[in-house]
């Protein structure tokens, strides 16, 4: 059998700050890191940002296996792995000067790539980097350059939608979703592929049809019913299963996912003060994407004024349901209370790390604005009692390193489906106007 043949990957800074572990994720092959990456690194060590924390878990792991020998032949990762080279600064290749300016970092770290492989021409090396443009300007200089994709997913077409329509069932079955006990046993219903847990169908034949969803704990199919929250109504088959179940509390993570309009964030906080007896606490959150790496500080005015402009469509979709009552409804006044008392607590997603997570209806918005280990910290920090809600256009991304395939909350879905505690909708029937359906399909 053939060795595979060994290569070098070359880190971007980028890498380093979506997954401090990274230089664990490419088994046998030899890592660099240009000097020019830890001096970037030096700048992200102060902050609560995610990149932060990844900046300084970076220079701990570095420093943990920290050998002189890391600057001339690199030392071994650990047993299993290639080596780690830390490769300091050198004068620019021509083919580098005559194309780009010295003054940017991305070129040093360019530099350091091109220049070890003019040298090793029969060695096979990689710049891995998150920037779209540093990978265009490698490979027009002939080098290879890749994204990093150790947590991707590749097939967006087969994502899970957590719902679908089942054609062709008994008349019988359909009944039995309107009269007592209002389900039946999962055994009964024959489907061409397996039914995850607390999977939505809408059956139906020629002549009715029924929501269900499937609850694999007691093994049967249960009717759904179209429930209101806190004045909101559902107006298609897939916000009546996204209703379902947010207010279902043997379900502990949800994920809505559909673009602008399809009502994802609005199903999700009616739903958490419905039920807010039930909780300690409702957290709505959402990330603020930085502008070149630079945080809100950088905007001019005070704090509020700073963050007025993130936050507003939370506050909008509050808006919306206190305006499904009189002005004087006390139903209106309580949504008012609950903010002065922060029993609703509307907030940018870095305000709330570090906060008890325990018995709190957690919503996290435009989540598709968060990696992988992002939303991993998030779930991992839930305390009893406590329900996440994450909600997102996975085809809207802000961030400028992520993409369809590698935000955290596609990565989220993928894997959590099929576990008993959680369930996905994916809503695909804009609600807004038939003017703003029209643009969102179109636009």
């Amino acid at each position: 059998m053939k060795a595979k043949r060994k290569k070098t990957f070359v880190l971007d800074t980028n890498v380093i700050l979506h997954d401090s572990s990274c230089i664990y994720q490419f088994n046998e092959h030899d890592i660099i890191i240009p000097i020019g990456v830890l001096e970037e690194l030096d700048k992200f060590k102060s902050g609560n940002e995610t990149i932060n924390f990844h900046a300084r878990e970076f220079v701990r792991t570095l420093d943990s296996i920290f050998d002189n020998k890391i600057f001339k032949t690199g030392i071994q990762i650990r047993e299993g792995l290639g080596k780690i080279t830390i490769k300091l600064e050198r004068e620019f290749h021509p083919d580098i000067k005559q194309n780009f300016a010295e003054s940017k970092v991305d070129h040093h770290i360019l530099n350091t790539a091109y220049c070890m492989a003019q040298e090793n021409p029969k060695g096979e090396l990689v710049l891995i980097t998150k920037d779209v443009n540093l990978r265009m300007k490698a490979k027009a200089l002939g080098l290879k350059a890749e994204d990093y994709t150790s947590d991707h997913v590749t097939d967006i077409s087969e994502l899970y939608k957590g719902h679908r329509v089942v054609e062709d069932i008994n008349t019988e079955l359909i009944d039995q979703m309107y009269s007592p006990p209002y389900y039946f046993e999962k055994s009964r219903l024959e489907i061409e592929h397996k039914i995850l847990p607390n999977e939505a169908l809408i059956m139906k034949n020629q002549r009715k049809s029924a929501l269900a969803i499937y609850d694999a704990e007691m093994m049967r199919i249960n009717h759904v019913e179209k429930l209101m929250a806190y004045g909101i109504t559902p107006r298609n088959a897939e916000q009546t299963f996204a209703l379902n179940i947010l207010l279902n509390s043997n379900i502990k993570l949800i994920t809505l996912t559909g673009k602008a309009g399809t009502g994802k964030t609005l199903l999700a906080l009616a739903a958490a003060i419905e039920c807010r007896r039930n909780f300690r606490q409702i957290f709505m959150a959402r990330p603020i994407v930085p502008l070149s790496n630079k945080d809100i500080g950088y905007l001019p005015g005070d704090v509020d004024s700073k963050l007025t402009p993130y936050m507003q469509p939370l506050f909008d979709n509050l808006g919306v349901i206190k305006n499904q009552f009189p002005e004087n409804d006390k139903r209106a006044n309580l949504i008012d209370e609950l903010l002065e008392k922060e029993k609703l607590k509307i907030s940018p997603l870095s305000y709330i790390r570090g906060r008890s997570l325990v018995k709190i209806f957690f919503i996290v918005d435009e989540a598709q604005n968060l990696t992988p280990l992002e939303i991993k910290t998030i779930i991992t920090r839930a305390g009893e009692n406590t329900k996440l809600v994450f909600t997102g256009d996975i085809f809207q991304i802000d961030h400028p390193y992520l993409d369809t395939h590698s935000n955290g909350l596609v990565y989220l879905i993928d894997k959590m489906k099929g576990q008993k505690l959680y369930a996905h909708i994916n809503l695909e029937k804009g609600e807004r106007s038939e003017l703003a359906e029209l643009a969102s399909d179109l636009l």
